[in-house]
C-alpha cells in the first residue's frame, strides 16, 4: 500500500493491524474485548501519525553517499563504502537498498544499521567482478523509520556512475612487494649473484683465489698496488613478452573468472616485476590471427600502456593459428627475448599438433 509518495507501510504495521482486527471480530462476542479493541484502535492511529509527522518534518533530514575507488580489481574483492548521516533528532533504523551493477546479478542487495540523534554510519562491503570492461553503479535507495516503526519514509540518492573494471592490479602490487622484499627466502628461495661473461660492469675489487684472471683490471692493478679485477654481472633490459591466446579454449571458466582473465591478470604481475628489475616489457595476443603487439620497452609509461591494452582484450572464438604466430614473432622480435605463451588445448591431440611450431 502506497498513499503519497515515497511512504511504505512497515510489517509491523500490518502485525499490528492484523492483531487489531482479531480483537474487533473477538468485541462481538465479549464487550470487553470491544472496548479494549477501540482503545487500542484509537492508540494505533495516534502511533500512526506520529510516526508520520516525525518522519515527514521538513528541513534536512538524512544524507548518503556511496564511495567508490577510481577502477576496480578483476577476480578481487574491492572494497565499497556508503557513508549516511542523520539529522533527525531521534535515533534513526535504515534499510539501504543499494543499485550495484547488473554483472553482478544481485537484484535485493540491501543491509540494515541503526544511526544515533545527529550521527553518522559508515557501511562496507566487498564486491568481486568476474569480467572487466565498465560497471554502471545505480541510485541509493535508503527506507527510514522512527524507533515507533510503523512506516518508512524512502529516500532516493542519485549516486550514479561507471567504473571500470581493470585486470588484477591488487595481485600485482602484492607479488610486486614480495619480490622487493626478502619474504622469498621464507619460500627457499634467495638471490644468486651469477659472475659470467657477460658485459654489464658493476665494479672493481680485489682479487680474490676463483676470480677469472680475464678479468684482472691492469690499470687499477698499478695504482693500488694489488690485484684488481672488474666485476660483471648478468646483463639488464632483457625483453620479456606475455604471449596470450585469445581463442575459444580460453573462454573455459574457472571459479568465475575464465582463462583469458587469469592469463590476463598473471602477465600483468610478470610484465610488473619485469620492469621493476629494469628488464623490458611487452604483450603480443593472438586466436586465428595477430591481435595486439606491444614492443617491449622500460619507459615510464610503459606499465600503463600494458594495463590498457590487457583491459581491452576479449576471447574470439575461433581457433588459435600457431602457425602465423610462429611466423609474426620470427617477423616482428629481432633481439633475444624471454616468451611466456600462456594457451589452452583441448586435448592432448590438439597439443601434439601444435608442437612443432612450439
Amino acid at each position: 500500500m502506497k498513499f503519497i509518495k515515497n511512504l511504505y507501510f512497515s510489517n509491523t504495521f500490518f502485525i499490528c493491524l492484523g492483531g487489531l482486527v482479531v480483537l474487533f471480530v473477538v468485541g462481538f462476542l465479549w464487550p470487553l474485548a470491544f472496548a479494549v479493541a477501540k482503545i487500542a484502535i484509537l492508540g494505533f492511529i495516534v502511533a500512526v501519525v506520529a510516526d508520520f509527522t516525525l518522519l515527514y518534518r521538513r528541513g534536512k533530514n538524512i544524507f548518503a553517499r556511496r564511495i567508490l575507488p577510481e577502477k576496480l580489481s578483476n577476480g578481487d574483492q574491492n572494497e565499497i563504502k556508503v557513508f549516511i548521516e542523520n539529522f533527525y533528532k531521534f535515533p534513526l533504523t535504515v534499510k539501504v537498498i543499494d543499485e550495484i551493477p547488473v554483472q553482478f546479478q544481485v537484484r535485493d542487495f540491501g543491509y540494515t544499521a541503526t544511526i544515533p540523534v545527529n550521527g553518522h554510519h559508515a557501511i562496507s562491503f566487498h564486491l568481486r567482478p568476474v569480467k572487466r570492461g565498465e560497471y554502471h553503479f545505480g541510485g541509493l535507495n535508503i527506507y527510514a523509520s522512527t524507533p515507533i516503526g510503523l512506516i518508512n519514509r524512502r529516500f532516493t540518492f542519485d549516486q550514479q556512475a561507471m567504473v571500470p573494471v581493470y585486470p588484477s592490479f591488487m595481485q600485482m602490487h602484492k607479488y610486486e612487494l614480495l619480490a622487493i622484499s626478502n619474504n622469498l627466502k621464507e619460500g627457499g628461495i634467495k638471490k644468486l649473484r651469477k659472475i659470467g661473461q657477460s658485459t654489464e660492469f658493476e665494479n672493481i675489487r680485489e682479487y680474490v683465489l676463483g676470480d677469472d684472471p680475464r678479468a684482472i683490471n691492469w690499470r687499477a692493478t698499478a695504482r693500488k698496488s694489488d690485484l684488481m679485477v672488474n666485476h660483471y654481472i648478468d646483463e639488464k633490459s632483457q625483453q620479456v613478452y606475455c604471449i596470450i591466446d585469445k581463442g575459444r579454449t580460453m573462454q573455459m571458466p574457472f571459479e568465475g573468472l575464465s582463462l583469458l582473465d587469469y592469463a590476463i591478470n598473471a602477465s600483468l604481475v610478470l610484465s610488473n616485476i619485469a620492469l621493476k628489475k629494469e628488464d623490458k616489457a611487452g604483450i603480443i595476443t593472438f586466436s586465428d590471427k595477430i591481435g595486439t603487439i606491444l614492443k617491449a620497452d622500460r619507459r615510464r609509461a610503459q606499465l600503463h600502456a600494458i594495463l590498457e591494452v590487457l583491459y581491452n582484450q576479449k576471447t574470439k572464438y575461433q581457433e588459435s593459428d600457431y602457425e602465423m604466430l610462429y611466423a609474426q614473432i620470427r617477423h616482428n622480435l629481432h633481439q633475444r627475448a624471454l616468451l611466456v605463451l600462456f594457451s589452452n588445448f583441448g586435448s592432448v591431440n590438439a597439443l601434439y599438433r601444435q608442437l612443432p611450431y612450439l
